[in-house]
């Protein structure tokens, strides 16, 4: 619990400090970067968690990525420029891949899919303090102090949760036989989801899509993930064990995950710049105008776990999830120079509900499809798919924010006016606030634009999702029985806390 309320703080934080951050060291055309290493960097290292908890135990791993999120955090207060942000933001994210799969495997572990929902609860009740606490202090150090204070806030939070976590009667089976890391499919499928990420993200802005970059990056990601396929067809301990992929329902949960990702994610990284820039809020503010996406979240979330164990059904809630985000996210593509911050909350809401219905489910159907042995990798896969999933749609909706930021400023400036975003030019809410009225108001359009668009592409690819949940089969969650990689029940005993 600890763990995950460490990942959710940097989330709620960062995000309301950003448009200071971008506004002291510049690179408004690289600012999703800032978002983007951190995701992608997450999703790459969470199915290597996955698997090394698998192979040396879930407690010291879990500890580990601790370790490397509280170096990452530490390096992205000392950043001098947007680079070294990216960079340091990586790392961080390569600890934070650890957190919430090592939580929610350990779970897994200790606790029967029946029972599960239950437990999810408790994992609940970590929200709100996150949900409240984040944006508040992230708003807080932003108008207070330096923003340099949302990393190294991280820094006690994480010394506390190692003592914890070391100190703690946790028991869980040890790991026997050799181990065997699968470093080739670890590397190429780094190097084809960073070349993906990278193809969405300058496709058509920093590259046209016809130049020799763009397509070098297209045959780069064929090539590795082709390769990192043929790879886990034959090590002896795949990285992610494709045969998992013949079960319907661990297909589907990773599915939906992953498109729920890129609809989440997309709204935390743009709200805050169309709230502050547009609406007038401060950062603070900014950061408690999200509250009404999280609280809608952690309301539905907590009703699905309590009903899910209650009466063992869930197949209905990724079915109307899926309904309630799209809902939420083609209500969001009318927001415009006008819209109070009453309205917008209105639409989190229903955006946080559909999420709230998703976010435990899908972690719970991958669970519940698999074996013991196999529980990290499964819900590092379902957390990869969602890591994956805000990777690419901060960095394609990234595109498409920005782009529309710079077409509103070329159009009602000239060249002077695209100088200003291609040159990652300084403009915090305060610079804007202070422009004459021409520059302000092309500027505001453009983000306007830029939010309608970011949320009409969320739209279309959950309604994809939406269809894609109907599929989704019905099967009973398991008491004290687990999966084989088949599908089929096999009688295990569940781990238990020690007193």
């Amino acid at each position: 619990m600890i763990g995950i309320l460490l990942a959710m703080l940097d989330n709620m934080i960062v995000g309301t400090a950003m448009p200071t951050i971008v506004g002291d060291l510049g690179g408004l055309n690289h600012f999703a970067w800032v978002v983007t290493a951190y995701t992608l960097a997450s999703a790459v290292s969470t199915p290597i968690w996955g698997k090394l908890s698998d192979l040396y135990g879930r407690k010291g791993m879990f500890m580990a990525s601790i370790v490397v999120f509280l170096i990452g955090s530490a390096l992205a207060g000392t950043s001098g420029s947007m680079t070294e942000l990216i960079a340091y933001r990586a790392v961080q994210g390569l600890g934070a891949g650890g957190l919430m799969v090592g939580a929610m495997a350990i779970m897994a572990e200790m606790v029967a899919p029946k029972d599960r929902g239950k437990t999810q609860g408790l994992f609940a009740a970590v929200m709100p303090l996150a949900m409240v606490g984040g944006p508040l202090l992230g708003g807080f150090i932003t108008d207070n102090l330096d923003w340099r204070w949302s990393f190294y806030v991280n820094l006690p939070l994480g010394i506390l949760a190692l003592l914890v976590v070391g100190a703690s009667s946790l028991h869980l089976p040890k790991r026997t036989g050799k181990a065997v890391i699968d470093y080739w499919g670890a590397a190429l499928l780094t190097v084809g989801i960073g070349s993906l990420v990278l193809l969405a993200t300058w496709g058509g802005t920093e590259y046209a899509w016809g130049s020799w970059q763009i397509i070098g990056l297209g045959v780069l990601t064929v090539v590795a993930l082709t390769a990192f396929v043929w790879v886990e067809r034959r090590v002896p301990e795949p990285l992610l064990p494709l045969r998992l992929f013949k079960i319907r329902n661990f297909t589907l949960a990773s599915a939906l995950a992953f498109m729920s990702g890129f609809a989440m994610f997309g709204a935390v990284s743009f709200l805050p710049q169309y709230q502050q820039i547009v609406q007038g809020a401060s950062a603070t503010n900014s950061g408690l105008l999200l509250l009404p996406l999280m609280a809608g979240m952690l309301v539905f979330s907590t009703v699905t776990g309590q009903l899910t164990s209650r009466t063992g059904h869930y197949r209905t809630f990724p079915i109307v999830g899926m309904a309630g985000m799209a809902v939420g996210t083609l209500l969001l593509t009318q927001l415009d120079t006008t819209t109070s911050s009453f309205t917008s909350s209105l639409f989190l809401v229903v955006m946080g509900a559909g999420l709230g219905l998703l976010m435990g489910t899908t972690n719970l159907i991958a669970q519940n499809s698999v074996d013991m042995r196999e529980l990290g990798v499964a819900t590092s896969t379902a957390t990869f798919a969602r890591s994956m999933g805000g990777s690419l749609g901060v960095a394609v909706l990234g595109s498409i924010f920005t782009g529309r930021i710079t077409d509103s400023m070329t159009s009602a400036l000239g060249s002077a006016g695209s100088q200003i975003t291609s040159s990652g030019g300084q403009l915090s809410p305060k610079m804007i606030e202070a422009l004459p009225a021409p520059v302000r108001d092309a500027y505001t359009g453009g983000m306007v634009s830029g939010i309608q668009s970011v949320f009409l592409w969320a739209t279309a690819f959950l309604v994809i999702g939406f269809v894609a949940s109907w599929f989704i089969k019905s099967e009973p969650l398991r008491g004290a029985t687990v999966a084989s990689s088949d599908g089929k029940p096999v009688a295990k005993p569940v781990p238990v806390l020690a007193d």
